[in-house]
């Protein structure tokens, strides 16, 4: 990395289904290109580990898409935990299943932005993500 740049911010990626993972990170690099460097996690501890780890080395994640049905912890859960210490990161919940309480918890609690259902549409998906990062 070079000292002079800044280094380039996160969007983090979190979903238990790894091809859910590569399918969200083709459509934000042919959406976003490469303005950003994106980040995946199969879980929300491996997720709470990369934004840990990303912190220490002073690079900013400007937004977390994650499911919302994953083992161990729920993302609404999981996106509340993140909220407490990152308040500043965009919450994008993307779901085939969440219910809506889940959803409301999230928009109260992790300052939710907006939940995309899946299957999603790339172009919906990507317009989400820049609206919610040009707040």
């Amino acid at each position: 990395m070079n000292q002079k740049n800044s280094p380039k911010p996160v969007i983090l990626c979190v979903d238990d289904e790894v091809s859910v993972l590569q399918s969200l990170r083709i459509a934000l690099r042919n959406g976003l290109g490469d303005t950003y460097f994106y980040e995946i996690a199969e879980s929300a501890d491996e997720a709470i580990e990369i934004l840990i780890d990303l912190e220490g080395k002073k690079v900013p994640v400007v937004a977390i898409i994650s499911d919302w049905l994953m083992p161990e912890m729920k993302g609404d859960e999981f996106l509340i935990n993140v909220h407490k210490k990152y308040p500043q990161i965009v919450k994008i919940m993307i779901t085939g299943q969440a219910d809506k309480s889940a959803i409301e918890r999230a928009k109260t609690y992790a300052n939710l932005y907006d939940c995309v259902s899946k299957p999603w549409s790339d172009r919906i998906l990507i317009e989400t993500i820049k609206s919610a990062l040009e707040q």
